[in-house]
């Protein structure tokens, strides 16, 4: 899935160990991300039933924020279904750049939010790299927190750009946008 190389001093199983080693230190960090709603081949967690009027596929979105209050409010902000229109939407949170970046690269995301805040890597700069290194990367929304750091996200190649605090009336809207385009382009 890969079209570029990882730049920088180390190379990516190193920075992935490097990662993974500071998570241990603090275990309520995910090294490779919570999914909210659905675990993976084992259906729903919440028992409930689909019926048929609910759309078969559900959408998956990556959640990278090093601030578990930031992933928790985007994800209570947009909560199981953003819109009437779109499917249940799982969510995978990540707390660290080379946890999105392995992520990312297994691929099965619909969509990317990526905090712009994050540290020590911001969702501007990772939004860049994954736009540069995946082949075929999904959508990408960076928050920020001050309206002139819009610059920074035409930079990063973001596919839209969302402010700091969470606004919990106008992203559902940026979020749906997004999710349609890339469920159309599938």
């Amino acid at each position: 899935m890969r079209r570029g190389s990882f730049t920088g001093v180390q190379d990516y199983s190193s920075r992935m160990a490097v990662s993974q080693a500071m998570v241990r230190q603090d275990s309520n960090v995910p090294v490779h991300g919570e999914v909210h709603g659905q675990v993976q081949g084992l259906g729903k967690t919440d028992g409930a039933h689909d019926d048929q009027s609910t759309p078969a596929k559900r959408l998956t979105v990556l959640v990278y924020s090093d601030d578990r209050q930031v992933r928790a409010a985007l994800i209570r902000a947009l909560g199981p279904h953003p819109t009437p229109d779109l499917p249940e939407v799982d969510y995978v949170e990540c707390a660290t750049a080379a946890a999105a970046i392995a992520l990312v690269d297994r691929g099965g995301f619909d969509l990317l939010i990526l905090d712009g805040e994050a540290a020590p890597t911001g969702g501007a700069g990772l939004a860049r790299q994954l736009k540069d290194e995946i082949f075929d990367c999904p959508p990408v929304l960076v928050l920020i927190a001050r309206p002139q750091d819009a610059w920074l996200a035409t930079w990063s190649r973001a596919d839209a750009v969302a402010l700091h605090p969470v606004n919990a009336l106008t992203l559902p809207g940026q979020v749906a946008g997004l999710l349609r385009a890339a469920t159309q382009d599938a």
